[in-house]
C-alpha cells in the first residue's frame, strides 16, 4: 500500500514539534534547521514522523547547563562555541582583547536573540549558520562593523539574531557560516568567506 501524502497542516505541525524540542535544548539550531527543511520537503507522512522519531513525545526538563548571558575579554580572549544555550540576550565586551561567539551549534531559546557587541581596541565575531536573518546596527568610530557571507533569505521558523554593535577602534564582525562548514575552525571559516 502507496505511503499517505501530508499535508501543509502536518507538515506545520512537525516544525511546531521541532521548534519545542529546539528551545528545550534537545536540539541544535543546525539540527533544527536541517529538520525543519526536511519538513517542508517532505512528500509523506512517513518522512514527517521520521524527523521526530528519536525526540520524546513528552515534555522532560530544559538542559541544566546556564545559558551565555555575558563574555568578557580584556587584554586576552575569550571564546564561547559548542552547545551553548543562548537566551534572550547576549552581551559580548572586549577591550584590548578578542571575543568569538559561536551561534552554529547553539541552541537559542528565544525567537528574537540580541547580542550587544561593546569593542575598544579589540574584536568580537560573531558566527551564525546561513539562513538565520540577522539584523545588525550600530556605531563604529575608527573601526568597523560588517556582516560577511552569503545573506541568502531565512528559513521560516528560525530565530532572529539582532547585533547592536558599538566599535571604538575595534572590528565587529558578524559571519555567516554555511551549514556544511559545521566542523570548520574559525580560521578556517574566515579565510573561505573572505
Amino acid at each position: 500500500m502507496p505511503a499517505l501524502r501530508a499535508s501543509d497542516e502536518d507538515r506545520e505541525a512537525t516544525v511546531s514539534v521541532l521548534r519545542e524540542h529546539a528551545v528545550e535544548g534537545r536540539l541544535t539550531l543546525e539540527e533544527f534547521t536541517d529538520r525543519m527543511a526536511a519538513a517542508y520537503a517532505a512528500r509523506t507522512g512517513e518522512e514527517l514522523a521520521e524527523l521526530v522519531r528519536d525526540l520524546p513525545a513528552r515534555t522532560t526538563p530544559a538542559s541544566r547547563r546556564r545559558p551565555t548571558n555575558f563574555v568578557l575579554s580584556m587584554f586576552g580572549s575569550s571564546e564561547r562555541e559548542g552547545r551553548i544555550r543562548v537566551g534572550r540576550r547576549v552581551t559580548c565586551v572586549t577591550l584590548f582583547g578578542n571575543v568569538d561567539l559561536d551561534l552554529r551549534q547553539a541552541t537559542l531559546e528565544q525567537e528574537v536573540v540580541t547580542i550587544v557587541a561593546l569593542g575598544v581596541f579589540g574584536a568580537i565575531d560573531v558566527y551564525v549558520p546561513e539562513g538565520i536573518e540577522v539584523d545588525l546596527q550600530g556605531l563604529a568610530l575608527f573601526g568597523h562593523k560588517r556582516a560577511r557571507g552569503r545573506d541568502v533569505p531565512p528559513r521560516p521558523g528560525t530565530p532572529l539574531v539582532r547585533v547592536l554593535a558599538i566599535s571604538l577602534f575595534a572590528g565587529i564582525d558578524v559571519w555567516r557560516v554555511p551549514l556544511a562548514w559545521t566542523q570548520k575552525t574559525w580560521g578556517e571559516v574566515i579565510r573561505a568567506l573572505r
